[in-house]
Order: C-alpha cells, then structure tokens, then sequence
C-alpha cells in the first residue's frame, strides 16, 4: 500500500536537463510550423501554377492534366501496394509452425524477432513506398493515357496487320505502359514473398530436409506463372511492334517497319515463342496441385532455348543466307511500304518533282534580264544579317534591344490602284534589361517592364548609304503599319517577371521632353492584391519583396512565362513547338504568330527523324540552341495542325485548328475540348500573315533527300541520295538554312511568298534540285512543295561552288580585300538561288562593318547567272551586267517614293529636278515652322534643306559629266580607288562611306 502520509516513500527523482514544459511548448510549436511552412511551399508551386492558367483562359488545361495525374498515380499506386502487400501478407500467412532446428534458422529467428513488434509498420512502409514510386511514375504517362481513351480512327490501315495506324499511335503505347506496369509488379510481389518466405522458413538454403514448403512452392510457382503469361502476351505485342520497330538500314539509315527477315523469320517467330510461353505458364500454374518444380523448370528452359535458336538465330541464318545474296529483290516490297508510308506521315507525298535542264536556251539576254525583275522580290537585306544595323539606327534607348535574327514577312505598301505587296524584315523593339542605366528590383521588376514598337524595312533594298529604307521607324513608330499598340511586354527576349498596373508607373520611353510612363492596363497575369497570392509569388519566385513591398498595392498584377513560345506550350503541353515565333502588326496589334505540330512515333513503316537534329542549321547552330524545344524527340509522323498567336500587350494565347484531318489533333481536342478554336475563326488580316513554318520545311527538306525517289531499286542502290549543302556564308560547316521570299517558279503565272532551299549530291558540292514551298497562307496551293531536279549527266553549280567562284574571281578579290581595308569587316548575306528560264540565278548580298560602330551596311551585290558574274554596287547594276544590258538601273515601282527625310535607295540615281522639288519641300516647311514658332521643326526643315540642295547639285554634276563624257558618272569601279583626275571621297562616320554605292 502507498504511504499517504507527505513525506516521500523512497528516493527521490532528480530530472537532469528535462526541457521545461514552456521549452517543449515552444519546440513544438517550432517543428509545427516547420511542417506548415514546407507544405506551403509544395503548396505555392501548385497555386501559382493554377493562378497563372486561370489567368490566361486555359484553366481546363490545368485541371484536365491535373486530375489524370492524380488519378493515375493514385490507381497504379494502390495496384502496386496492393500487389506487393498482399504478397507478403500471404507468404507471411503461409509460414511453416516450426522451424528447423539449424544454425541457418537460429540466425534467422534473431530477425524474426527484431521485426515481430513492428511488422505492420514495416508492411505499410514498404507498400506506402512502392505505391509512391509507381504512381509517380504513372503519372508521367499521363499523355499516354489521354491518347488511348480519346483517340480517334486515321482511316488508314498498316500494310502487314491491316490494322488502323491507330492502333500504333494510341494503343500499343498503352498497352506496353500496362504490360511494363505488370512485369514490375510481378517481380516486385515475387522478390517480396521471397525474402518473406525465406525469412520465416518457407524456404531454406542449409538447412536439413526440404528447400521449400509446398506452401511456399504454390506462392511462387503462380507469380512465375503470371510472369510467364505476361511474357507471353509481350511476344504477342511484339509482332505488332515490328511495324513500328527502328533498325538501321544502310540503304535508308533510321529504318522503321518490316524488312524480309522480321516478316518471314522474326513475325512467326514471335507467335511461337507466344504459344511456348502460354505452355510453360500453364506449367508453373500446375505446381499448385503437383507441388513440383520439375515441369515448369523443364517448359522455362525449353522456353528462353527457343527464344535463343527461334528468336535470335535462325532471322540471322535466314538475313545471312536468303537475303544477302539478293537483297534488293528480297526487301524491294517492303522498301515500297516504307516509302509510301514516310511521305504521307511526312506531308511529302504530294511532291511534285520537274525535271530542270540548270541552263537557259534564250539567247535574247533583253528579255532574261526583263525576266530577272518579274521572276522574284530579290531580298537584299538579309535578317540574319541585319539586326545589329536595327540596333544601332532604332534602338534609340539601351533599355531596348532587337533579337539576333529578324523576321521576313509581307506588308502592302502603296494604296488603291497602287496597293502592292511588299517582302519587309521586321523586327520589335523588346525590352532589354541589360541596358538599364542602374539595376536594382525596382527598376528590373516594376520601372522597366516592355519594349515598344516594331521597326520594319523595305526586304529588296537599301539606301545610297547601305542602311535599311524604313517603312516603320523612330519612336514611338511610325510608318505605313498605321496606328497600333506599340507596347511590348511579351516578346521572345522577355524572360523576366515584372509587376505591372499597380501605383509604380512604368517607363514607355523619353524624348526632349522627358520620360514618358504609363501603366499596365491588360487583364493578364495574376492579380496581387489578394496577400495569400503575395505569399505564394514572394515563396515560388524566391523574392520575399513580392510580399511586403510598398510598390505593389492595389490592381498589381504579376507577368511571367512571357516568351510566345513558353506560353503556346504552357497551354498546350502536347503541341510541339516551332523554334521561330514572329510578331505581325494585325487590327491595330502586334500579334506574336507560333506555329506548333502534332507528332507521333507509331505511324507503322515511316521512318523516324530526331526532330533537334533535323532542324539545325547554322543559324541555330549561331545562336547556340535548337529549333524545336523538343531536341531528342523521335517522330515519324508530324503535322502543323495548330496556329497560335500571342498578343504582345496582354499577353492572350489563341489557339486555330489549321489541318481540319489531323487524327492527332482530333484526339488532343477531344482530350481538352474548347481549347483549340475552328480554322473558321481566323481572320483575313491575320491570315495574311501566316506562312509555312520553317522547322516543318527542314524536316521534309530533310526526308526528301531520300524519299523523293518512289521506286525501291533506285532507294535501295543509294546513287540518288541528296543532302542539305553546308551553308557557304561562313565556315561552321552546318546546314544551310531555307529562306523566305517571293518568286515565281516554271509554269506559274505570278510570283507567290515561298520558303527555298538546295540539294546537292550525297558528298558533293554541285546543285542536284532545287525546292520550294508555297508558304502563302489562305492560297489554294499553300503547302505545295516542287523539287526543280537537275541532270545527273553534267554538273550544274551548287551553292558552294558559286561561292568558291565569288572568292576566287580576280576582279571580285580584289574589291573585297579592298572593303575590309582598315578596321572593316566583310559579311556575305543570305545567297538566294532563283529558278530563271531553264537556268538558275544566284544572288548575294555583301555587307561591310566599318568602323567604330561595327554594324553591317549593304555595299555590293553579287550575281551569278549561266557562269557570267558581276559584283556591282546595286542590284540592278549587277543584273545589267550579267545579261550585258545597257540603260537603265532598277527604279522603284512607280508612284512609291522614300519615307519623308530618307535617302533615296541605291538603286535609284535623283534627277535635278526631284532634287528641286525635295528643296521646294524642305524650303516650305521650315517658313510653316517659322510662322508656328515650332523651332524644333524648323531646324529639321532646315537639315532637310541642306541635304536637298546637295542632292541638287550632285545630280546637276551628273548631267553635266554625262553630256561631257560617256554617258556614266565619273565614278570609281573598284570600292576605294580615286576617279581619273579626281579626288579620293571623303570617309563617313563608319569608315567606309568613300565606298558606298
């Protein structure tokens, strides 16, 4: 009995370093707060990503893709805790009541009692942690799945199983991700009753009597017998799979489909390695009432022999033996197959080859150079080239920059009667953080938030000093695109989040007058007012300012995923993206234009392409970076099924069904309906500046130096294999990219905006076809490809060899070393190749970097026709002298004339009395200015009236040394030599002006 008295009853407890109660209070309070704060932060990443879609529209996306993640992880999760769980359980149920009495059990019984007061807690650990790993590996095929439950018939049929292409591009991946789900859970179950056997004695390794119980011996001859079964519904999947199967083949390289060896040796193979294999598991399953290994130990090693002599030597005995000796007359039908089913899964099947001789039978050199003018928009400002002359004539702030490479697009110039449409390189003048004058958050994050204005220029010619004729310029813009949003906050150079619309006004620009603000007025991004969303953006970004800064208040709203290209994946994760967004000016907006593709790996005998590698070139090569955001991936079978633009103010991403027969995009739309809006929907304006996109190009450019031939012995002897030549502008020895411009090919009636490129022989550098796309979007014979094929019999020039001829003439090496004299630099443009009366027309342009500023201007052109070259200060001059034609230099069409304050294009000479005229203009301005008190204006005016009045007497001099002489100015013939009886001209500001045109 306890003493009740007050004095202890023995000796007493003394607590040495016992936390107090207030102690452990605050440690626990601690570590509750420590787990808050981290799902918290598991929990920022997902409300921020659901914020974002809802803020662009696209909310379906995101749930639709969340909940099949969750559903499939919680599924294939719990299917493979149950099937590792149950198969311990049972061989834990299914232990013997003694053990043997050996040192092997002894050791094990130490075990067995470790454990024995925690065997559930070990039961839900193992199964919890098999069940994660599953189910997040699930999850991941969450397109997989989508793809099967929504996907939809192509209407065409496999050529060996005459099954549904379907079948190959939506099924069979489901159903290996379930025939891999039940290998792995087999074995898994299998190793865990096992361990769990051999741990509690169903199975011994030393220990006296039998190896197994029969218990044990049931348990795992049935798991061997499910592990056969699926092996042998995996033999049957493989016949299927052989349509789909890649080998390399030297003939075609990456091969995909049945060859003579997998359908006479390797298809019957696979059916009776699957009969075997239905035979042992039966086997193993009989061990439930034979309780013996001996049977199915027997059918197993029957089985993988077979799988040995049936599955592995005889195809090779029958390759060696039948096909070998007569491999073209073996593998010509299923070549046939493989060719007819790469060109439709490509798009290419609707090539249409001409034959083309590469020389002109027209001796009347009036009408070629007539011909010349009319047979294309030769473009002479390169955007690969030009970007850095942007940036130094219209940057006009540090804060702004232009992308690396421009973009080609098409614009009317001219209206009414003289409406014409016009070959422009454009380009946005975005946001460039780097040119800040003081980083510092404010400033990256709220201060500097867009760029502003597009820059655009004529694409077919230059000013008499080289620069660009502008038809967009200065800023804020103004030209020919009229009035339009001029701010930029999404763009292909802004990567950076920035908090807009709040009480931080933002900078657009400063002129004489100061900085211009504004604020953020779009309903894009995520509004910040709401401090939960403050907490998650201040925790998702890293950025505890987001959370208790003063500059964020109401009507904040936070813009990130602002590049077009991250925001058309973002809500179409299972589009594959065009490496090259470009911005257009539509209904008074600059629209970004993404074209994006639908692929598959399962169209049965297509072979595959690796899209990253197909569609380098050198100027992603230049840029350090691949075209397409998915570099690895390989597809056989690829569509543009989707337009997409982004509006560069508010950032809203549409999406335009553009092939209405796309089974793929059939299949996604049924997956996230309302998503993607009908063809119906685009608009004239918009449609106008759609073309075919450039990866697409590169792709079936790519498959067509092969699969242009359509008869199986000439694929199969290789003499017609084609390839992309090296780019011949610069030395990196990669591809040379296709180019945009309008032109006319043989047999049409008018010139149409097209996407070109060159083949040459399989290791040689001379032309072999020449190929081009229709690329004008909303024309019946968009999409069109022609390959131009040159005579096998003689060599026609390629673009290396033109190049080389360029180099290497004496006259031309002269005039180039003379451009690079001093600190310049000479940079060759895109050399363009046109089709022209039988023959091929070369044309290069040759830029200069001179001086300081080091930014290219256009000096010379070369041209090349019928083996005649001449390398002149204008086009026109150059073209003149190929064809020995005497007159006239090209003029602009009639009616347009340079932007108010520009210099005349090179091409074009002034007479006296346009030179009046100007003087007559500027002379009016100034006295309007004056009488207005504008004296800003009236110093242009005079600045205006000067130069008119130089050009006046510039184009007098000319008449008067005309008249005198033989009829040409007196004018140096090689860049930097003096005229007879004159003086050198005098350097301009880069250096190089004495060499101007």
């Amino acid at each position: 009995m306890p003493d009740r008295g007050g004095g202890p009853t023995g000796p007493r407890r003394i607590s040495v370093g016992r936390p107090s109660r207030r102690v452990r209070t605050l440690l626990m309070t601690l570590g509750v707060l420590a787990v808050l704060a981290m799902v918290f932060v598991m929990f920022a990443g997902f409300w921020t990503d659901w914020l974002w879609y809802r803020s662009v529209g696209y909310s379906s996306v995101f749930t639709t893709t969340l909940w099949t993640k969750i559903g499939l992880f919680f599924v294939f999760g719990l299917l493979m805790a149950v099937a590792v769980g149950v198969n311990i359980w049972l061989a834990h149920r299914l232990r013997p009541p003694l053990s043997a009495m050996s040192a092997e059990q002894q050791n094990l019984d130490r075990y067995r009692m470790g454990i024995a007061p925690y065997k559930k807690w070990i039961l839900l650990g193992v199964t919890a942690l098999v069940g994660l790993v599953s189910g997040a590996s699930a999850a991941g095929q969450w397109r997989t799945w989508l793809m099967w439950v929504n996907g939809v018939d192509f209407g065409q049929k496999d050529p060996q199983f005459h099954l549904d292409v379907s079948f190959y591009a939506f099924d069979l991946p489901w159903y290996r991700f379930l025939l891999g789900f039940g290998f792995a859970a087999t074995v898994l179950g299998l190793i865990a009753a096992t361990v769990t056997h051999y741990l509690y004695g169903g199975l011994r390794i030393t220990s006296p009597g039998a190896r197994a119980t029969s218990s044990a011996t049931g348990h795992l001859s049935v798991l061997l017998g499910v592990f056969v079964t699926l092996k042998a519904v995996a033999y049957w999947l493989d016949r299927y799979g052989l349509a789909v199967k890649s080998s390399d083949f030297k003939a075609t390289g990456n091969w995909t489909g049945l060859r003579y060896t997998d359908a006479n040796a390797y298809l019957p193979a696979k059916t009776i390695l699957f009969c075997i294999a239905v035979i042992c598991a039966v086997l193993f399953f009989a061990t439930l009432w034979r309780r013996t290994w001996q049977l199915p130990v027997i059918g197993f090693g029957l089985m993988v022999l077979s799988a040995v002599l049936i599955g592995g030597l005889y195809p090779a005995i029958v390759q060696k033996f039948q096909v070998q000796p007569n491999e073209q007359a073996k593998e010509a039908p299923y070549v046939e197959k493989n060719l007819k089913a790469t060109r439709e899964a490509y798009g290419i099947n609707g090539t249409e080859v001409q034959e083309y001789q590469g020389k002109s039978a027209t001796e009347d050199k009036t009408k070629l150079r007539d011909d010349a003018d009319s047979v294309a928009s030769l473009r002479l400002l390169d955007p690969n080239v030009v970007s850095p002359t942007f940036q130094q004539l219209q940057q006009m702030k540090n804060y702004y920059a232009f992308p690396s490479n421009l973009d080609v697009d098409r614009y009317t110039s001219g209206k009414g009667a003289d409406a014409k449409e016009q070959d422009t390189v454009i380009g946005l003048r975005e946001l460039n953080l780097g040119g800040i004058p003081k980083n510092n958050w404010i400033n990256d994050h709220f201060r500097y938030t867009h760029g502003y204005g597009v820059v655009s220029a004529k694409g077919t010619t230059a000013d008499q000093d080289g620069r660009p004729v502008f038809t967009e310029s200065d800023l804020p813009s103004k030209g020919s695109l009229g009035e339009y949003q001029q701010r930029v906050y999404y763009g292909e150079k802004t990567t950076q989040y920035s908090i807009v619309g709040g009480p931080q006004k933002e900078i657009d620009y400063s002129d004489d007058s100061g900085e211009k603000t504004t604020s953020f007025k779009g309903k894009s991004g995520v509004n910040l007012s709401n401090p939960m969303n403050r907490a998650a953006y201040a925790v998702a970004f890293g950025e505890p300012q987001i959370l208790y800064s003063g500059a964020i208040g109401e009507g904040s709203r936070i813009l990130y995923n602002r590049t077009p290209k991250e925001r058309v994946e973002a809500v179409a994760p299972w589009l594959t993206i065009d490496g090259d967004a470009y911005p257009a000016v539509i209904d008074g907006r600059i629209q970004w234009i993404v074209d994006a593709y639908t692929t598959t790996n399962g169209y049965p005998y297509a072979s595959r392409t690796t899209l990253g590698d197909t569609t380098a070139d050198s100027l992603t090569a230049a840029n350090n970076q691949r075209a397409v955001v998915a570099q690895e991936n390989q597809v056989n079978y690829i569509r543009n099924s989707v337009k997409a633009t982004v509006d560069a103010y508010d950032g809203k991403v549409k999406l335009y069904e553009w092939d209405t027969e796309d089974p793929v995009l059939k299949t996604w739309k049924k997956a996230f309906p309302g998503t993607v809006e009908p063809k119906s929907k685009i608009s004239k304006t918009l449609m106008d500046h759609m073309r075919y996109p450039q990866d697409l190009f590169k792709v079936q450019r790519e498959l067509l130096t092969r699969y242009h031939v359509k008869d199986a012995t000439t694929f199969l002897s290789g003499s017609e294999v084609w390839q992309v030549p090296d780019d011949p502008t610069n030395k990196t020895g990669d591809a040379v990219p296709p180019y945009y411009l309008s032109m006319q090919l043989p047999k049409e009636k008018s010139q149409s905006f097209s996407l070109t490129t060159t083949f040459t022989p399989n290791g040689r550098d001379n032309l072999s076809a020449f190929m081009a796309v229709n690329a004008e979007a909303g024309t019946k014979d968009y999409g069109k490809i022609s390959v131009l094929k040159l005579p096998s019999s003689r060599t026609v020039d390629g673009p290396k060899q033109v190049q080389s001829q360029f180099n290497s003439e004496q006259t031309i090496a002269e005039s180039i070393r003379l451009l690079r004299g001093g600190d310049s630099e000479v940079e060759y443009g895109n050399l363009l190749t046109v089709p022209l009366d039988g023959g091929l027309l070369y044309v290069e342009p040759v830029y200069v970097r001179g001086g300081g500023l080091k930014y290219p201007l256009l000096r010379k052109v070369l041209v090349t026709y019928g083996g005649a070259t001449a390398f002149e200060d204008t086009l026109g001059q150059a073209l003149d002298k190929v064809f020995d034609a005497k007159g006239d230099t090209e003029k602009p069409p009639e009616g347009e004339k340079p932007p108010e304050g520009e210099k005349p294009p090179a091409s074009e000479d002034p007479t006296v009395q346009e030179a009046l005229d100007d003087v007559q203009q500027a002379f009016d301005d100034g006295q309007e200015a004056f009488r207005k008190g504008d004296w800003e204006a009236y110093g242009k005016a005079q600045k205006k009236l000067e130069e008119a009045l130089k050009r006046a007497a510039e184009a007098q001099a000319d008449v008067e040394k005309r008249e005198a002489g033989d009829g040409k100015p007196a004018k140096p013939s090689v860049p930097g030599e003096q005229p007879e009886g004159g003086t050198k001209p005098d350097a301009g500001e880069d250096g190089a002006k004495g060499n101007s045109p």
